[in-house]
């Protein structure tokens, strides 16, 4: 099993988000194989980071590799790997993943099985190949559970994950 070099983040987040589908992320104990993915810039309307750096998104604008974790709906923490340079303001949201051999869809029920709270944003990602390649034709949708910028085709998925995931999996 390799470790992924920080240049694989320091990529746009829509180049890094389909590379990211069947690579490893350790998280604390946990063992996760990404299966779905999206990708956030900051000329994008939906993203964090489109009005500019605040107290709570600044991490999508530090460096590359890192982990950025927000809540939503006041209750649901998410997951999201910063990509781009340092300033970009650019991540890629980990919307599911197997996780220690068990399959979770959605970002909050993601984060709940890797025990993943505000704590952990800001610190580094530790990520990994271990030879599973991503896919060559990866499914390509429109983002979910977002008002913005919904048309645009920023969400990839494994072609093996079954129809499209509503947007109750938060």
């Amino acid at each position: 099993m390799l470790q992924l070099p920080p240049t694989f983040a320091e990529r746009d987040a829509t180049v890094v988000a389909p590379e990211l589908l069947n690579k490893l992320m350790v998280v604390g104990r946990h063992v996760a194989r990404v299966t779905e993915v999206e990708a956030y810039t900051a000329d994008d309307e939906a993203s964090h980071s489109f009005r500019g750096r605040t107290a709570r998104n600044a991490p999508m604008f530090g460096p590359a590799g890192h982990w950025y974790v927000y809540v939503v709906y006041g209750m649901h923490h998410c997951i999201n790997l910063v990509t781009g340079a340092p300033g970009d303001g650019q991540a890629v949201l980990i919307r599911s993943a197997v996780v220690d051999g068990t399959p979770v869809n959605g970002p909050g029920r993601l984060t709940r099985a890797l025990a993943v709270d505000l704590e952990w944003s800001g610190r580094a990602a530790e990520l990994f190949d271990d030879g599973t390649a991503p896919p060559s034709t990866p499914l390509v949708t429109p983002r979910i559970g977002i008002t913005k910028a919904v048309d645009l085709p920023r969400r990839w998925l494994l072609p093996s994950q079954s129809g499209e995931r509503s947007q109750r999996n938060q």
